[in-house]
């Protein structure tokens, strides 16, 4: 066909007799003049560039939109490329109506769309350079459009161009849009007055954008960024280069903060108290008047985006029946105007529309996301702060009472705050929901009639259903929950206790104790599998029933055959419909949760203090002395305004020193009740912070200073032994320091602050006697003293009631008595004679402490015995870890490839069968869901053809028997669907809790069978959270997003392999579209895996702050430092919200290009299918298929991205499975051993030699040694001499690889572990008892008499207290035996060793952390009751082993002196002499 501009079949298309606006050829020609002239002028600005005329402050540029009426710039011209796109379809089809080519039908539309896009292109680089005065090329443009097309209008107007006419709805449209846009441009000139004015306007970057630390641009850039998240693509690319950390994300904008919202809801939540006095304040009502607007911003965008999800199954409509009619009967004419209807009735025109709605839809449903993620981060950075404003004024009662617990504030933090949030996402889908369903109902009774209604009743009858099982999942889930914390509860105690576990082989015993557990929780995790797989079987089953049910019942009722266009366009209203009512009830138990948890109260305290009048001197010591529980403690907290005060009052004395504080205090400080004060409380409270931030707590660094304080609390010692010195972080509450040290800190803390009073909470508590004297002399005596400082301190040492100034004496809550020591002395001379005797006692207590302790103990109490050899093992670790340090190229390959090998461990350990079985499922169901629609096109295509051949025929049998047997054929298939649906998930659960099951069994036999050097080198916390975290991802988390993932991945397989076999040529635009996908996949997971971490490494500091701060309530306030630690929730609050933004917004970056992706795939289909004319039943099942793909590409990345990080706890507790054990098996057999062995309690140590492991040094080297039967021998050392090891050689704790011990006439080596460890016993150090009962903790085993149980308890003095405790020896220890003094817990582990009845007796330092009257009736008990036994002790207080019949002194790994202790005291030069003299 011959082309021409105005075409060649009619000759008065070039006439132009009757003048030339009255051609409409002519009029067409014109319509191209202005966009001629707006690309030849700015294309050359565009390509050659300007100078830039921004601002000199230096700003994110290409995100600073500064001209009024910038979104409605956007969107106007959005709609001129949407209306172009219509004027280009509506030329090219009406010209396909004509004798020849009639090019300015679609020509001139088409240059107006590559002009329009110019201009939008040309606007956006004038406004990031800030060069206003270019924007005239702009005005013009618009002006010359909007004569040119209304020329156009006015010429179809005179010709009597009917409005039913598309052409001239077209033109009208463009007529108001380019009007629209001109007075956006002359709005531009009134308001930046950059042209026909003589002072333009200047303005200024927002503050966000001068701050090059504010990474998250999404409030900042232009409209079409914002939809595809376009700013977000350096950040996704980058991650592929090096990780994204924190720097990389930067900080939030302003109106973002934490703070910016708290007093946004603060204002709105006031407001209503101001509005109504007596009416109390809604916290929902603040809420929706903080942050309504959003909400429904975000619930339009929802609207909108339901909406045109509906265009699918309406184009799918009228394309397949535009194919079924098309009889290409059209003539072609003359005349080129095409009505709306024949518009809409192109299958071409139909694909595009659909493609363009696709594209809409998803941008405004991603849209609807991002704005209620955005919303619900900013309203709980909000609760949060308002939360924490709240714990900071709870009173100290409210926790001490119980009112308000630590659990409950962590709640509140980590769960109800995220569930307000959530609810807050789900809101949108709670009003979208009813407009979706009756939408959908409506369509389908359009489509089918009365038979539409009877698939609806279905899905909706089953939705309650949908509901109770989303109920039952909550109730299984919280079950779950409780008895995965008693397990972890168990095993924390199994590793805290693994050494005396592992010394006393009761290790299968505590064991099984967790297994029970365990059981109990799978079987709970077995409720939660099988309600996880209903759930996810409604959600398959539910479709398929409704389809079944509405064909059917079509099939019997109507006289008319079912058409393609009606079985494709319900099928996709069908799985429209199914999504809200899946969703429904998630929302509603959501809602429900949030709505109860909505509110929150707080109580008030009780009072403990009487009558109390005391005056504290100005720069002395006042010491408060007094029994436990007389209130001294209440007294401190009642000066510091902690208590309730039902009557008096606190004066503060005004006068300070003027060299120090006053002068910066500020007016408002100073005209408080009371200034800072120092505090350290009786219960050590520490920061989740350095040392050294734990010391100085805020107050500036003064090096010399500092050095005086830890000296004074002689922590350098403690300090030099920690990995990184005072830059070691503290574990949270301190754990990774033993209590005195965290005591030490604490003083320190109150030491190092330059205020003018200092209290101190019985600061001697948890330190030994050494300790304490070097912290009143140096520290408080000399430090304090000399700074003329006010010091409280309460106490029971008595010996230093000498050094104080004041003494107040307290008894039952109220003043005993109150001045100098003197005083006292003359007043009552009863309580000073009681003191006395007790200031005797103690000072007696420190004359017996070796003056070598301190180094000592502080050495055991920061680092395991084995600390030492582990110590000069560092060196090598480390440069081994330097050589593990691969370039980095490898590290990012690795960081892009998927873990399949962990994978494939984690699908073998569910076992073969169960992997055969679920994969075998999952392809057959498949399989059938393809076959159901499969037959249903070729059910539809058939009866159309049936009916169009012989419509006489319709009532004879033929037809009708091959209706029944369609039918038939689909109720199968649908049945079988819908079982199958059921075997897949539940095949798929199940073997991910048999997976759970193996993995958590071969990691607790691993660990507890694991050997001891293992438990000294890896820290607690990291075995736990394998037992904690990582057990609950691989219980929980993997097998729905493995069902998940295989269930999206076969979907879209299916899918392109039905529109491959409907149209072939398909395949060919599939490559392109396959490769995108490939590299948007591959982007995504890296970025998604670093954001996931960052999330969740930055959620921790947060909680525990909430925690600490609840914790140290008393100190922060007494500190004065609340703004201090508000100021740093809030930083925390927004470090983990952009985190969170930056995770959301990489998830809607992908889902905008899968969507994209999709739209194109579904165009590509519909184009195919169209051009080269399949089967009409085929096409609709070929579109159909297309359109699903675009519900689930993005879930195949979403969920591959998350089951890579998810299988990072498989590969954690894979690590762990690779640990070499500890060789249980001996070359002798146990039933070998006699019986009573070791009788006699015969030791020969022959030429040992010992180590921790293969690769480290020796630290026994050739030891000889020999012990008689029944012999006490003391073993003493300085500490790293040996003697330790030696002592857990006797078990084989540590690896013997020369020499023997051999007791009576056994060699140890050959023994069974088992054997070894149950005939010998031991007493630690540090105490252990376990949660239980006293029987439990003694015989854990069961194997003795009670009476030999009180025996037992007789010797170590503890029967009567046993006696008076509540059960007796079934009576309660709590975790870690708190519930007893340590003095009580070492006799009970002396108690433990005698109801063994072993001969012989290992005492490892078992006196170093117990008091004198403790440490007497032990020696007691072993010199009486042990008399017949072998006792080996190993010495912390040299005058402990004098008694012995046999003293070994060690040095380095050697035996220096062996003999009786009188041969050792009688060599003057001796290292036992010498070590005797320092101890006296």
């Amino acid at each position: 066909m011959k082309a021409a501009f105005c075409g060649n079949d009619n000759a008065s298309a070039y006439d132009i007799s009757a003048g030339v606006l009255k051609n409409v050829c002519f009029v067409d020609a014109l319509n191209l003049v202005p966009h001629v002239f707006l690309l030849f002028i700015t294309f050359p600005i565009l390509f050659i560039g300007w100078g830039s005329q921004s601002s000199k402050v230096q700003i994110h540029h290409n995100t600073w939109l500064h001209f009024p009426g910038h979104n409605l710039r956007w969107i106007l011209t959005f709609t001129l490329l949407f209306v172009h796109v219509c004027e280009i379809a509506e030329g090219i089809v009406s010209d396909a109506n004509m004798k020849s080519r009639h090019l300015h039908l679609f020509l001139p539309a088409m240059m107006g769309f590559v002009a329009a896009t110019t201009a939008i292109v040309y606007y956006h680089n004038i406004e990031t350079s800030n060069f206003p005065k270019l924007l005239l090329a702009l005005f013009l443009y618009w002006i010359m459009a909007f004569v040119t097309k209304t020329i156009k209008l006015v010429r179809y107007c005179e010709d009597g161009v009917p409005f039913s006419q598309l052409r001239f709805c077209i033109t009208g449209i463009m007529v108001i849009l380019y009007g629209l846009l001109m007075a956006v441009e002359i709005n531009v000139i009134r308001v930046r007055r950059y042209v026909f004015f003589m002072n333009p306007q200047k303005v200024k970057p927002p503050e966000d954008l001068q701050d090059l630390g504010v990474r998250f641009l999404q409030p900042f850039v232009n409209l079409l960024s914002k939809a595809t998240y376009w700013w977000m693509n350096t950040l996704i690319i980058s991650a592929h280069k090096k990780p994204i950390d924190l720097k990389a994300i930067g900080k939030l904008p302003i109106a973002m903060r934490a703070l910016t919202n708290y007093v946004c809801l603060k204002e709105a939540y006031e407001e209503q108290k101001v509005s109504n006095d007596s009416h109390i304040p809604s916290i929902w009502l603040a809420m929706y008047r903080a942050f309504g607007r959003p909400i429904l911003l975000s619930s339009t965008f929802r609207y909108l985006a339901d909406l045109l999800g509906f265009a699918g199954p309406l184009c799918i409509s009228g394309i397949v029946e535009s194919f079924q009619n098309d009889t290409n009967t059209t003539g072609k004419t003359s005349t080129s105007y095409l009505s709306s209807q024949d518009f809409l009735k192109n299958a071409y025109v139909l694909a595009v529309l659909l493609f363009l709605a696709l594209i809409l839809q998803r941008t405004f449903l991603q849209a609807s996301y991002y704005v209620t993620i955005e919303t619900g981060i900013n309203l709980r950075g909000a609760l949060l702060a308002m939360i924490y404003n709240k714990i900071l004024r709870l009173s100290t009662s409210n926790l001490s009472m119980g009112e308000m617990t630590l659990g409950q504030i962590n709640n509140l933090v980590a769960i109800e705050t995220n569930q307000l949030m959530w609810f807050l996402f789900l809101c949108p889908n709670l009003w979208a929901m009813p407009v979706q369903i009756i939408m959908g109902v409506i369509l389908l009774y359009n489509l089918l009639r009365v038979s539409a209604l009877v698939g609806a009743a279905v899905i909706v009858l089953l939705a309650p259903i949908q509901y109770f099982i989303a109920t039952k999942l909550a109730e299984a889930q919280k079950s779950t929950l409780d008895y995965s914390t008693e397990r972890l509860k168990k095993t924390n105690e199994i590793l805290k206790g693994i050494k005396l576990l592992k010394l006393y082989a009761w290790e299968h015993i505590f064991c099984t104790s967790v297994e029970e557990t365990r059981t109990k929780e799978l079987i709970s995790l077995k409720t939660f599998a099988l309600y996880t797989s209903l759930s996810i079987f409604m959600n398959a089953a539910i479709p398929i029933a409704a389809v079944l049910a509405t064909f059917v019942t079509y099939e019997y009722q109507n006289e008319a055959t079912l058409q393609p266009y009606q079985a494709f366009a319900s099928l996709s209203l069908f799985h429209i419909l199914v999504t809200p009512l899946f969703l429904l009830s998630t929302v509603v138990r959501f809602a429900v949760k949030a709505v109860t948890n909505g509110y929150f109260s707080w109580g008030s305290g009780l009072a403990t203090l009487s009558n109390i009048n005391i005056r504290i001197p100005t720069g002395q010591m006042t010491m408060i002395v007094g029994q436990v529980g007389c209130g001294k403690s209440s007294l401190l907290l009642a000066i510091l305004g902690e208590m309730q005060t039902l009557e008096g009052k606190v004066h503060w004395n005004k006068s300070r020193d003027s060299n120090r504080g006053s002068s910066t205090l500020p007016k408002r400080e100073q005209c408080r009740n009371r200034y800072s004060v120092a505090y350290a409380a009786q219960k050590p409270w520490l920061l989740n912070a350095t040392v050294e931030e734990n010391i100085i707590f805020g107050s500036p660094f003064n090096k010399q200073r500092y050095k005086a304080v830890t000296d004074a609390c002689s922590l350098q010692p403690d300090i030099d032994l920690l990995p990184f010195g005072d830059q070691t972080e503290i574990g949270e509450r301190g754990i990774n320091l033993s209590g005195g040290q965290r005591q030490r800190i604490c003083v320190a803390r109150a030491l190092y602050q330059n205020t003018n009073i200092i209290v101190l909470d019985d600061p001697f508590s948890a330190l030994d006697i050494h300790l304490s004297d070097h912290l009143m002399q140096e520290g408080i005596l000399k430090f304090l003293q000399e700074d003329k400082r006010t010091l409280i301190l309460v106490t029971h040492k008595l010996q230093y009631l000498p050094h104080a100034d004041w003494i107040i004496a307290m008894k039952d809550g109220y003043v005993l008595r109150e001045g100098t020591l003197k005083d006292i002395q003359t007043k009552d001379v009863e309580l000073y004679e009681h003191w006395k005797t007790l200031m005797n006692r103690q000072d007696q207590e420190l004359e017996k402490v070796t003056t070598v302790g301190p180094g000592k103990t502080l050495r055991r109490a920061m680092y395991p015995r084995e600390s030492k050899a582990q110590l000069e093992d560092e060196d090598e670790e480390e440069e081994e870890e330097e050589d593990d340090d691969d370039n980095m190229s490898t590290v990012m390959r690795l960081r892009t490839k998927m873990p399949w090998r962990t994978c494939w461990r984690y699908l073998t350990s569910g076992g073969f069968f169960l992997l055969f079985l679920m994969i075998f499922s999952k392809l057959l169901k498949h399989s059938v869901i393809v076959a159901i629609d499969y037959w249903l096109a070729r059910w539809t295509s058939m009866e159309n053809k049936t009916g169009d051949s012989t419509d006489l025929n319709r009532e004879t049998l033929g037809p009708v028997l091959q209706s029944s047997y369609h039918v038939a054929v689909f109720s199968m298939l649908c049945g079988a669907g819908i079982v199958l649906c059921l075997v897949t998930s539940l095949t798929v659960e199940w073997m991910g809790l048999t997976a759970a099951k193996n993995l958590h069994h071969n990691l607790l036999n691993k660990i507890i069978l694991g050997p001891i050097r293992f438990f000294d080198t890896t820290p607690l916390g990291l075995i736990l959270n394998r037992f904690s975290a990582d057990t609950n991802i691989i219980d929980q988390h993997i097998p729905p997003t493995l069902e998940s993932l295989t269930r999206s991945t076969l979907l879209c397989l299916s899918a392109i392999g039905m529109i491959s076999y409907a149209t072939p040529w398909f395949l060919v635009a599939l490559v392109p579209l396959g490769i995108a996908f490939y590299f948007i996949q591959k982007y995504f997971r890296v970025a998604s895996k670093d954001l996931q971490e960052l999330d969740d490494s930055t959620q921790l500091p947060l909680l525990c702050h909430f925690s600490e701060t609840a914790e140290g309530l008393t100190t922060i306030r007494a500190f004065r430092h609340e703004a201090r630690f508000k100021q740093h929730m809030l930083e925390l609050t927004d470090t983990n919200n952009i985190a969170y933004l930056f995770l959301s917004a990489a998830n809607r970056w992908l889902e905008v290009r899968t969507d994209y992706l999709g739209a194109c795939i579904v165009l590509t289909a519909a184009v195919t299918s169209i051009t080269y004319r399949s089967d009409s039943g085929l096409l609709g099942l070929g579109l159909l298929y297309a359109l699903t793909i675009t519900n689930y590409l993005n879930w195949v990345v979403r969920n591959l991205a998350d089951l890579e990080v998810q299988m990072g706890a498989v590969k954690k507790v894979n690590s762990f499975l690779t640990m070499e054990s500890e060789n249980y098996e001996g070359t002798m057999d146990p039933s070998q051993v006699p019986k009573d062995w070791p009788q006699e309690g015969e030791i020969k140590i022959e030429d040992l030699c010992v180590r921790y492991e293969n690769n480290l040094k020796p630290v026994l080297k050739h030891v000889k040694a020999y012990i008689k039967p029944g012999q006490k021998v003391g073993i003493c050392g300085r500490t790293g001499s040996g003697k330790s090891s030696l002592s857990l050689a006797f078990f084989r704790m540590v690896d013997i690889f020369d020499g023997k011990i051999v007791i009576d006439g056994i060699d140890i080596c050959k023994l069974p572990l088992h054997t070894l460890r149950s005939r010998l016993s031991i007493i630690l150090q540090d105490p252990i008892l376990f949660s239980g009962s006293i029987r439990f903790n003694l015989d854990p085993e069961c194997k003795c008499t009670d009476d030999r149980l009180w025996e037992a308890l007789e010797i170590a003095q503890l029967k009567n207290m046993v006696k008076s405790l509540p059960g007796g020896l079934d009576a309660v220890v709590t975790e870690g035996g708190e519930n007893f003094s340590v003095g009580q817990r070492q006799l009970f582990c002396l108690a433990r060793a005698f109801v063994r009845k072993s001969s012989i007796l290992i005492m490892d330092e078992a006196t170093a952390s117990i008091d004198m009257a403790t440490e007497n009736i032990l020696q007691k008990v072993v010199m009486t009751a042990f008399v017949d036994r072998t006792v080996v002790t190993i010495a912390h207080r040299v005058h402990t082993i004098l008694t012995a019949d046999l003293v070994i002194v060690m040095k380095r790994g050697n035996i220096l002196e062996n003999d009786t202790p009188e041969n050792l005291l009688s060599r003057e030069d001796g290292i036992f002499a010498s070590f005797v003299r320092a101890d006296m």
